[in-house]
């Protein structure tokens, strides 16, 4: 058939640009201030210039005294022939290395290499599981005409946020759809961060970012250097990216779990669903995210591959947003840079990685649990990040060397078993909440008082406890080593009053579904896929899988299927 192996773009057409990076401007310019810049820069006037695309936009925060934004920027010109002699001559040179001035084609734009060129499949591609994976795996499929059926145990957004509402303040945990489960996946509960260290030449994460901004987040997430959008943003988003996916033919299936699969000769044939309907398909994509544990023990059942992972856990950690902003900004901060994040990292004397996670500047932490006796937190903030507090978690690297005495649990799920014995004990502590406890408190092994109560920002109930009692003692004290030396360089982060909660479980996923160079499992049909799956970290990484998964899954069916 003559395709492509993997993804594939196209460059936009019309003539060259110019790329120029290293701009630095005061906090509070506006556009014109950034074209002048440019213009002064490049020594033209601002006029010469007909149209800019900010590229990336960061805080240059070294030097408190003097904050400002550094821009890297696209510019289209009246006379590209005027800016070549002037990068000709001593000064065009040298401001040309500072300021890395170079000559770019338009840019190029994400193609799915695999479209459906036919209306007659019949055998529609499944995809269980709707968050950024599902979601951006369904959305490619259906654009390329491939109609996908995507399956999710909870509910659609809107009624999965009052759902999640109800439990925050008292009522009963819906274990099929709360903040892990439901339209959107884990991350709709979250900050929305969407940094990612994946490197896509084929432009995927142009393409993530493009849905997300056609469907309701700020187009400051195309440029930001530490892009977010919110929870609640997130919500719209979702809410019409499902939209996007029915308008191209997909379809949506809700309040459905899948519970068994059927197979011939190591090949999927079907899936069996909570109510006992069987569903007839040859190839599903598992994007069941990081918590589908009951879904990870049938797929174990049936001889699927997978092994236990590296994961991380811990406690979330809030401090004053305020403190926070002064140790980033300095005391004279500019108010609109809103909510300073933080990213820490510190290896202990005995050789354990701690390190913070998932900060939410201006958050909220909340009740994240997804089982009956058990509770694990996670981080919230909403796109003001106005909450006055912040939190991340602090957490340390284990591995499958920690959990290898846990008996009775095979091998490749020992760390989920390791998961729920935290949460358990964490259950037991808050006394059905959240255990909640002081770091100087924590220090000391004491409960807090009920004082601490007041203190906080969070969703869900909390109760006063020791979480020395929740969490191994190699843990503690990684935790406690870590705030220490993490108070050198975030003045107070280890003082008396900043405010713990247990347990940051839920950082990924505890296994790894193995998976071919076609991204399939050893059952042939079987396309696992996202964090769930163990092949992301984050929405953003998880989306562009997605993307990868829907191309490998189309390769198939265009290879595999007679075309008429």
């Amino acid at each position: 058939m003559g395709m492509v192996v993997r993804g594939g773009s196209r460059k936009g057409c019309g003539k060259n640009m110019i790329k120029i990076s290293g701009i630095k401007l005061n906090i509070g310019h506006d556009a014109d201030d950034l074209k002048k810049a440019a213009a002064s820069k490049l020594s033209i006037n601002a006029s010469d210039i007909t149209g800019f695309k900010i590229l990336r936009r960061s805080i240059e925060a070294r030097k408190m005294e003097r904050l400002s934004y550094v821009y890297s920027i696209l510019l289209s010109l009246k006379d590209e022939k005027k800016i070549k002699k002037f990068l000709g001559t001593a000064r065009g040179k040298s401001v040309s290395v500072t300021h890395k001035i170079e000559f770019v084609h338009e840019e190029e734009k994400y193609v799915f290499p695999y479209p459906l060129n036919r209306a007659d499949l019949t055998d529609r591609p499944v995809v269980i599981g709707s968050g950024p994976a599902g979601m951006l795996c369904a959305y490619e499929l259906a654009k390329g005409g491939y109609k996908p059926v995507i399956i999710e145990r909870g509910l659609p957004v809107d009624e999965r946020v009052d759902k999640v509402k109800a439990f925050w303040e008292g009522g009963p945990l819906d274990e099929k759809c709360n903040v892990q489960f439901g339209e959107g996946g884990a991350g709709t509960f979250s900050d929305g961060k969407l940094n990612t260290g994946v490197n896509d030449k084929f432009h995927r994460h142009d393409e993530v970012f493009s849905l997300f901004v056609k469907c309701g987040a700020s187009e400051e997430i195309l440029y930001d250097a530490k892009p977010h959008v919110g929870t609640d943003i997130l919500q719209i988003m979702v809410r019409n990216i499902r939209k996007e996916i029915e308008k191209f033919g997909g379809e949506y299936v809700f309040e459905k779990c899948v519970v068994d699969i059927t197979t011939e000769d190591s090949q999927l044939t079907g899936l069996v669903l909570d109510d006992g309907t069987l569903v007839k398909c040859k190839r599903a994509v598992f994007a069941i995210g990081h918590s589908a544990r009951d879904t990870f023990d049938m797929l174990y059942r049936h001889g699927i591959s997978m092994k236990a992972k590296a994961f991380a856990v811990g406690v979330r950690a809030e401090h004053s947003q305020e403190m926070i902003n002064r140790n980033q900004w300095g005391d004279d901060y500019p108010k609109e840079l809103g909510s300073a994040p933080y990213k820490l990292t510190y290896r202990t004397a005995s050789g354990r990685n701690v390190y913070t996670f998932c900060m939410c500047p201006g958050g909220y932490v909340v009740n994240a649990s997804s089982e009956k006796g058990h509770i694990a937190v996670n981080g919230m903030s909403y796109s003001g990040r106005a909450s006055g507090r912040a939190n991340s978690a602090v957490i340390v690297s284990v591995g499958p060397d920690d959990f290898e005495n846990i008996a009775d649990v095979p091998e490749a799920l020992k760390g989920v078993a390791f998961q729920r014995r935290l949460e358990e004990k964490a259950y037991s502590e808050g006394e059905g909440a959240i255990p909640i406890q002081f770091f100087g408190d924590f220090m000391s092994t004491r409960p807090s008082g009920h004082s601490i109560l007041e203190a906080g920002a969070y969703k869900g109930n909390c109760h006063p406890g020791d979480i020395n009692n929740v969490l191994p003692e190699f843990i503690c004290s990684s935790v406690k080593e870590g705030m220490k030396a993490f108070d050198k360089k975030i003045k107070g982060f280890a003082s008396d009053d900043a405010i713990l909660y247990a347990v940051e479980s839920r950082t990924s996923s505890p296994v790894r579904i193995e998976r071919d160079e076609s991204f399939q499992s050893n059952i042939k049909g079987i396309f696992p896929c996202g964090e769930g799956a163990g092949y992301a970290g984050g929405i953003t990484s998880a989306a562009i899988d997605g993307i990868k998964t829907a191309e490998m899954l189309a390769k198939d069916i265009l290879i595999f299927t007679t075309v008429i």
